[in-house]
């Protein structure tokens, strides 16, 4: 085995979890990305408050992540994603750009996401927003609530009918 990016550990290609009934593997999810909508119940808390109730979200499907949920910015309460600063760059989606997020007298900077002019095949995506769920008080699937994913940079949302391993955590940056 050759070490991973400059690290003197060897790499370890992760074993992905076999998934059960009623189960997805995130090691079947394709790369490039794939968006689907979905018809389940998402709530999002934050500020002790309801900040998106929908049944009409996307979520992004790619290889070795969960899937991140987009919400229509619709779902949100006037006031609650304020605009700031700074963009980021994905090789599929394109130009991200941020909100904090404020209710209930909280504030999550940089909570929340979204792609203005996504890139082709991603037009879906438009005028929708995504949240990390681990900023938030909690986010619900269909009543169950998610766990996040590791890390600060992906923003999966996890939940009982999705198995890893997940890329995110330490160790998982040469996967």
């Amino acid at each position: 085995m050759t070490p991973a990016h400059g690290s003197s550990r060897p790499f370890r290609r992760p074993r992905p979890i076999k998934p059960g009934a009623g189960q997805e593997s995130v090691w079947d999810y394709p790369r490039p990305p794939r968006v689907e909508p979905r018809s389940e119940r998402v709530i999002v808390r934050f500020g002790g408050q309801i900040i998106a109730d929908t049944t009409s979200a996307l979520r992004v499907l790619e290889t070795s992540h969960p899937p991140v949920y987009y919400l229509p910015l619709s779902s949100f309460p006037t006031g609650v994603l304020v605009p700031v600063e700074g963009t980021s760059y994905c090789e599929f989606k394109g130009v991200a750009h941020y909100f904090d997020v404020v209710a209930g007298g909280a504030l999550a900077p940089r909570a929340g996401w979204t792609y203005p002019e996504p890139t082709p095949g991603f037009e879906a995506l438009r005028s929708h927003i995504a949240l990390y769920p681990g900023r938030m008080d909690s986010c619900e699937i269909d009543g169950e609530r998610v766990t996040f994913q590791e890390g600060d940079f992906y923003g999966g949302w996890i939940t009982t009918q999705i198995v890893g391993p997940f890329k995110g955590g330490p160790g998982t940056a040469g996967w």
